[in-house]
């Protein structure tokens, strides 16, 4: 089953809790939230307050990405704002192991990110413990980037490692997704897409049409 996860990061600010509802109705699995805090990334966007928000006009899964450095110290709060998914990049966190365990401990499902300038066998380590790794098809940071075609042969080397290891999770791509590249990404083995411009660049009655459209 091929997931949908609108990336609120290309919303209407003005109009958030419309833009969610729509994407919700529209049926969506996932509702995509990009944190930013300047130091991992040269940009800011949202805190914990974000997610607590979401959280009580949707009961889609919350789908966190961390692009902040440190990791640990922040990840009780977006977890007790009602995150489903946190998914953070390793070289952020001077330990990586122990903010897996702590997200794992506090029952909520955790995702490792991997920046364009990082290599599979960079991660390889945690791919037994996690949920779901998400590859980076554009460098994280901003909105509305173009897809890095040169990224789709970690989606293969991915989708492999997980069948011959018998492994569980499940590969996002995040970034440049478009119903073109849509189709590369599943064939090579994603099944969870996040789709930014591509939907909420259009008027909300075509949203569902968009959205099937990368299925």
């Amino acid at each position: 089953m091929i997931k949908i996860a609108p990336s609120i990061l290309s919303a209407s600010l003005l109009d958030l809790k419309n833009e969610v509802i729509s994407v919700d109705q529209a049926g969506v699995e996932y509702i995509h939230i990009d944190i930013m805090d300047g130091h991992y990334v040269p940009n800011i966007t949202f805190g914990s307050n974000i997610v607590k928000q979401l959280r009580s006009i949707t009961k889609k899964t919350l789908d966190v990405h961390l692009m902040i450095s440190p990791v640990y110290k922040f990840i009780e709060e977006f977890i007790h704002a009602g995150a489903d998914i946190i998914s953070f990049h390793p070289e952020a966190d001077p330990e990586p192991g122990k903010v897996i365990n702590l997200i794992q401990k506090l029952n909520c499902k955790v995702g490792i990110a991997i920046h364009p300038k990082v290599q599979v066998v960079d991660v390889l380590k945690y791919l037994h413990l996690i949920d779901i790794v998400v590859v980076m098809t554009v460098v994280p940071g901003f909105g509305g980037q173009k897809f890095i075609y040169d990224q789709i042969k970690k989606i293969a080397l991915l989708n492999e490692i997980k069948h011959n290891k018998k492994l569980m999770f499940e590969i996002e791509i995040d970034g440049g997704i478009n119903k073109e590249t849509a189709k590369i990404c599943k064939e090579k083995g994603a099944n969870v897409l996040v789709a930014g411009s591509y939907i909420y660049g259009s008027s909300k009655n075509e949203y569902k049409k968009l959205i099937e459209s990368l299925r």
